[in-house]
């Protein structure tokens, strides 16, 4: 899942959805030094990817991509799950998603010491072009997807994938909901099991 679904799937605790947030900048045990709930957040994060790299579900979603863009179909299909998070945002939560933004960007600024190099680097980009607001609209994808082809130096055709977005639509939003129901509950035990340990 991309940053949209991790900060919302930590269930509005600030040290677990920083922890949840960053962890992709965090390589292997490299998080041990870390206070104890932000390291919570960090293997909530990698329950969550693992979870999601094994159920059939968003394994239909990345096959329908692979054959235009082979490993980055995933990647494609993680930007796309937090598309329909955003659009579908109300369904989910009774804050609204620009409040629910603000807040984490809030969370994020009043912490930018402890976070690690890599997301201190992204974070005025993601504040200044709001990512997580813009998710929710397909100019906003596109943008995202153009710059994940641009960091690929242009291998990966990833920003052709808006195409594909608009031409299976309803298959992928479809596709996010019914899997998305499972991982909200995945991820609401996970964070139970966490916290209590």
């Amino acid at each position: 899942m991309n940053f949209l679904a991790h900060i919302y799937l930590s269930f509005e605790d600030p040290e677990i959805t920083l922890g949840n947030f960053f962890a992709d900048h965090i390589r292997g045990n490299k998080y041990k030094h870390l206070p104890h709930k932000l390291q919570k957040g960090v293997l909530l994060h990698r329950a969550i990817d693992s979870f999601t790299d094994a159920h059939p579900i968003p394994r239909i979603s990345s096959k329908r991509l692979h054959k235009n863009y082979s490993h980055y179909s995933r990647v494609i299909v993680d930007i796309y799950y937090d598309h329909f998070l955003a659009k579908n945002w109300m369904d989910y939560s009774d804050t609204p998603l620009l409040e629910f933004v603000a807040g984490f960007y809030d969370l994020l600024e009043s912490n930018y010491d402890i976070l690690p190099l890599g997301t201190q680097r992204m974070m005025p980009y993601m504040i200044a072009d709001n990512w997580l607001y813009n998710y929710s609209n397909l100019e906003g994808i596109s943008r995202v997807l153009n710059g994940m082809n641009q960091r690929t130096q242009n291998k990966s055709k990833m920003n052709l994938a808006i195409l594909d977005l608009k031409a299976h639509y309803s298959d992928f939003e479809n596709e996010f909901k019914s899997f998305f129901a499972e991982l909200i509950t995945f991820s609401q035990q996970k964070f139970n099991e966490l916290c209590a340990s």
